[in-house]
């Protein structure tokens, strides 16, 4: 044998571990966010997050997929009729000859599946009021219990001048509509 000691395993203080939180089909998802008052120039007018309009829309047998529930992207289908009917109220549409919209970003979150037959609302209301855009907040939820949210987020539409191509002013009639 040797004179030389086999040095002893340290122990170390063993971590403890937390448990591990139950995933649910409810954490999973982040709630739904509440509509936030506009920020900047605009913020100074506005208590609450300006309404723009609320769109029926009944669920069309084509509009789902090979799972039996509306296929997402028909969501901004419905987004998109509701931001029409919408300017449609707005003096000269937000149109010219010069000017016109364009959607710069679309973010949707998907919270629970449409399934047919179904009769949805599109809420459109205002997040924030730029010099060229506005975002435009939405909510897609059940017409008879709007406690149920199918899907909410934002789309912001810039306005380009037709010539350029680049971001143009926001046309008053815009502007005051958001207002």
């Amino acid at each position: 044998m040797s004179d030389t000691a086999t040095p002893k395993p340290r122990k170390t203080p063993a971590r403890k571990r937390k448990p591990a939180a139950k995933k649910t089909r409810e954490s999973a998802v982040p709630a739904a966010p509440k509509p936030q008052a506009p920020e900047g120039p605009a913020a100074e007018a506005h208590d609450a997050p300006v309404a723009l309009i609320r769109v029926p829309l009944s669920v069309r047998w084509r509009d789902l997929d090979a799972f039996n529930h509306v296929n997402n992207s028909k969501y901004l289908s419905y987004l998109e009729e509701a931001r029409l009917r919408w300017m449609l109220g707005v003096p000269g549409q937000g149109l010219d000859d010069h000017v016109a919209p364009v959607v710069a970003a679309a973010h949707l979150n998907y919270r629970r599946p449409i399934e047919w037959p179904a009769e949805v609302d599109i809420e459109l209301f205002v997040e924030r009021l730029g010099n060229t855009s506005v975002s435009i907040g939405h909510r897609i939820v059940d017409a008879h219990d709007e406690s149920v949210l199918y899907c909410d987020g934002n789309v912001v539409m810039v306005w380009i001048d037709r010539g350029t191509g680049r971001a143009a002013e926001l046309p008053v009639a815009v502007r005051e509509a958001c207002s």
